[in-house]
């Protein structure tokens, strides 16, 4: 759709003539003689940009300005006047506009103001429509919550989503590693491609190999056929690598080409096939302790955690559980057919004191449970399972006497998170930028960890 461009300027021979100039270079412009005439055509249709002349009478470019800017933020206006002061292009700005010129101009200055001024209605556009399906992607999809950590990941997903480059999400099992990998396919250019997932723990190696990359006719006992593998099938789409920690060495080599060349090979083919596709990948497992021990390739890791989002576990972010649990009442009763006012005080409560080892995933199974079996119109305690409303206690068995003492959880998560910071910030030459990026936080909550673990340079 070509973006219209109106002219308003009380002087014809001007007017015409910049009219005459922009139709030349392809666009579609209107004129207008007057500023009222001008408020009309906008009432009547769309345009993109408004070049209008500082002096009109009865309606004056800034007054032209000022309504156009109040009736829609839209629209860019470029003002333009033969009688040019600062206080004059001092007030134009302040009132919204795009740009100011003084007359008489050059044709390429007025044709430069015009392109950027269309450019950066270009790009709002695409941040608009990026914004309604991110919001669509992450409220209908679960990504919930108003925690630090959940705002944190919900700001940056839209700066991810708009790469082309490879994401690595890094998480405990259930949090939401595949929810996050979708939302980025959703509202990024390659939406309306196939989105396909493996989990490279879900296949041995030899059918996973085939899975991934496909086989020709005779590859293999059984392959009575040539077949495309699920790369191929992503296309111009994205590709979700679950579980790439599991993946066995073969695997990881030919991933490797795949990045770097954005080529593979079909299993017993000597021919490279070209393919377009982003590659998401998710582990809950240290990849970076996996190179050390020589389970995972180092230029694979690094091929791959071009941009890291980590997903916290939900016992960091309880404050988020009963908006979770709400959104899964929700989900829960349509699927079911059930009809539920709500989760009563009781039950959030005891929702609160659970730790959630299996994270949201085991939040969501927990709710559907409740919502299956309710007997009243809420959700009470005594529809949740036995171990949430009685966990077991009782002393922990003695360990061996030759055994090291063991080390609280507390201390064991800190010390594998200094770990991980350490590893992003030396990978990074201490860049906090670019080891936020990686980690996937702010540079503030960052240089809170640093200065909490007392890491420096």
């Amino acid at each position: 759709m070509v973006t219209k461009i109106l002219i308003a300027d009380d002087e014809p021979g001007m007017r015409k003539s910049l009219a005459i100039m922009l139709r030349r270079e392809g666009y579609a412009v209107s004129e207008s003689a007057s500023g009222q005439d001008a408020l009309a055509q906008l009432g009547a249709d769309v345009f993109g940009v408004v070049i209008a002349d500082l002096r009109m009478d009865p309606v004056s470019g800034l007054e032209l300005l000022r309504q156009v800017k109040q009736a829609s933020t839209d629209v860019e206006v470029i003002l333009m006047t033969a009688f040019g002061s600062i206080e004059s292009a001092v007030e134009a700005m302040k009132l919204g506009a795009y740009d100011f010129i003084t007359k008489p101009f050059q044709q390429e200055e007025i044709l430069l103001r015009v392109r950027n001024a269309l450019e950066k209605r270009r790009l709002k556009d695409e941040v608009d429509q990026l914004r309604a399906e991110v919001t669509s992607a992450f409220g209908v999809e679960g990504i919930i919550g108003t925690s630090e950590a959940m705002r944190e990941l919900l700001s940056l997903l839209p700066r991810v989503a708009r790469t082309d480059s490879t994401v690595l999400i890094t998480g405990e099992s259930g949090t939401g590693k595949e929810l996050v990998a979708r939302a980025l396919h959703s509202a990024s250019r390659r939406a309306q491609g196939p989105f396909i997932s493996v989990s490279c723990a879900a296949l041995p190696e030899q059918l996973l190999e085939s899975e991934l990359f496909g086989h020709v006719k005779g590859a293999f006992t059984g392959a009575l056929a040539a077949r495309k593998g699920l790369m191929e099938e992503a296309h111009a789409g994205s590709f979700f690598l679950d579980e790439i920690g599991e993946a066995p060495a073969s695997i990881q080599t030919k991933l490797l080409r795949v990045l770097e060349d954005r080529t593979l090979r079909r299993v017993g083919d000597n021919r490279f096939i070209a393919v377009d596709v982003r590659v998401i990948a998710a582990t809950n497992r240290n990849l970076e302790s996996a190179v050390r021990d020589k389970a995972f390739r180092e230029d694979l890791l690094y091929r791959l955690n071009v941009i890291r989002i980590h997903l916290p576990p939900l016992r960091d972010r309880m404050e988020d559980v009963p908006l979770l649990a709400r959104h899964f009442l929700i989900q829960h009763c349509g699927r079911l057919d059930r009809r539920l006012e709500g989760i009563a005080p009781a039950a959030l409560d005891v929702l609160r004191r659970h730790s959630f080892p299996g994270n949201v995933r085991e939040l969501s199974h927990v709710i559907e449970r409740a919502v299956a079996l309710a007997t009243g119109t809420m959700i009470e305690p005594h529809d949740f399972p036995e171990h949430l409303l009685h966990p077991p206690a009782g002393p922990a068995p003695e360990a061996p006497t030759n055994a090291p003492p063991s080390t609280p959880l507390k201390e064991t998560m800190s010390s594998v998170e200094q770990e991980e910071i350490l590893e992003a910030l030396r990978v990074t030459n201490w860049n906090v930028s670019r080891a936020a990026l990686r980690l996937g936080v702010s540079r503030n909550t960052l240089r809170y960890r640093m200065e909490k673990y007392r890491l420096h340079p």
